[in-house]
């Protein structure tokens, strides 16, 4: 039997990590040889995460065609965001929450993506599916990162079926979800220490959109103050970050988990910022704009920025 790697997308957050690990023991309870590995190490979430339910970190690689011919894709499809070397490699199996973008395949494959609030969730409910008990410490990954993903069941892309998922895998984990996540949120909101390069690099993702490449990165906070006073230095690392990369726009979201609010920075092409307050209809002001409510990267931000583009 032929062994494939499992990994979620580029600088990971909960849900890739926890993805990947929860996907590999499913697949192999099915026969299957596979490997969770990671494109990136863990951030302060994760490993608060994997060291509460005593889970090793799975090992970063940078390439997968120098150890596989196969490999399977959980919490992302577009290919900015997959390993380097995606095109060397045959995807058979993808599981994912988001968008499809980008993505093609020469053969068939199994694909399965659903808009719920977590990859996870969907992972969960392919366990019931395949009659595949959850182990507790798998349950425990899973249900952080549904936790991480939701902002504690705040995000509007939650549904019914992540209320009932994170409800199970609770149990499982023998965990009271709330207290738990609270102390988890806080745990990697904490950027005092961190240099503003590696804040907008901790959980950020490309996106093509209208022929541009547009960076999307976003930072849990409990202090929005402590955080916005330092705005020029995050400007400094974002106009850095376009000018190496190419990318046409750099916005950080800086989302505040406590009241599940967002203050967005923009830095990049002028131009394109009439764009930016369409989207969002409100007005930049020192280059930045308050968002209320706004917690999803995925439902809140990127589709009307889609739509200006």
């Amino acid at each position: 039997m032929t062994k494939e790697l499992i990994f979620g997308h580029q600088n990971p957050d909960t849900d890739a990590i926890a993805g990947a690990i929860s996907y590999s023991y499913l697949q192999n309870q099915l026969g299957m040889d596979t490997e969770a590995v990671a494109l990136g190490q863990p951030n302060d979430e994760t490993q608060f995460v994997l060291d509460h339910f005593h889970q090793t970190a799975p090992r970063v690689i940078e390439k997968a065609k120098p150890e596989v011919d196969q490999v399977m894709l959980v919490d992302h499809n577009e290919a900015q965001q997959s390993v380097s070397d995606i095109k060397d490699v045959t995807v058979t199996h993808v599981v994912d929450h988001h968008r499809i973008a980008n993505f093609e395949t020469a053969g068939p494959l199994y694909y399965r993506a659903e808009p719920l609030g977590s990859s996870n969730t969907v992972l969960w409910k392919m366990y019931h599916e395949e009659g595949i008990e959850i182990p507790s410490q798998i349950a425990g990954l899973m249900m952080s990162a549904i936790i991480s993903d939701t902002l504690l069941l705040n995000s509007p892309t939650t549904t019914d079926t992540d209320r009932e998922a994170i409800e199970d895998l609770a149990q499982l984990a023998h965990e009271d979800y709330h207290t738990y996540g609270l102390t988890m949120l806080k745990a990697g909101a904490n950027i005092a220490d961190k240099s503003a390069a590696a804040l907008i690099n901790a959980d950020a993702k490309s996106f093509e959109m209208g022929g541009q490449q547009i960076r999307i990165a976003q930072v849990n906070v409990v202090d929005m103050d402590e955080a916005v006073a330092r705005q020029k230095k995050f400007e400094a690392a974002m106009q850095q970050s376009c000018q190496e990369n190419g990318y046409a726009l750099f916005l950080l979201a800086i989302t505040n988990v406590l009241d599940s609010n967002t203050t967005m920075i923009v830095s990049g092409d002028q131009s394109l910022l009439p764009k930016v307050e369409a989207a969002f209809h409100q007005k930049l002001e020192a280059g930045r704009m308050s968002l209320p409510g706004v917690v999803s990267r995925k439902k809140q931000i990127v589709p009307p920025l889609q739509q200006q583009f």
